[in-house]
């Protein structure tokens, strides 16, 4: 049963489709993940560290998406989503970060929501391209 008509319509006048929707619900939870991390991270440390809690954040996004990339070769797919959604969090123009994304996702299956993150990736590699020019 196909949506078509008022169905249609509303929900484009939400302004979001479903798999942008995906796409957000995915970074929801890497926000999450990150701000555990964070949290977990201070609080290892102890109360007398009077340093930065975290590098700025293209060098913490690249850690995420090298986190990313290690759960991925390890097979760990759902760790490897978690890291480049947590990267695209961070950094939410780094195409690396999304494509990461769709493979992770692909691997488990969810393919509307990679197709969602590939998009994303593309898009920004094209804005990036046209800003070099």
């Amino acid at each position: 049963m196909g949506r078509s008509g008022a169905g249609a319509g509303s929900r484009a006048s939400r302004g979001w489709s479903r798999s942008a929707r995906r796409v957000a619900a995915v970074l929801a939870f890497g926000v999450a993940a990150v701000l555990a991390f964070g949290v977990a991270a201070g609080c290892a440390r102890g109360a007398d560290h009077a340093g930065p809690v975290a590098p700025d954040p293209e060098v913490r996004a690249q850690i995420m998406i090298n986190a990313g990339n290690q759960a991925f070769h390890a097979g760990d797919y759902r760790l490897a989503a978690r890291r480049y959604a947590a990267a695209a969090v961070i950094r939410r123009d780094d195409p690396v970060a999304y494509f990461g994304l769709g493979m992770a996702l692909t691997r488990l299956g969810r393919d509307e929501d990679a197709r969602a993150a590939y998009a994303r990736a593309r898009e920004l590699a094209q804005q990036q391209r046209e800003q070099r020019r």
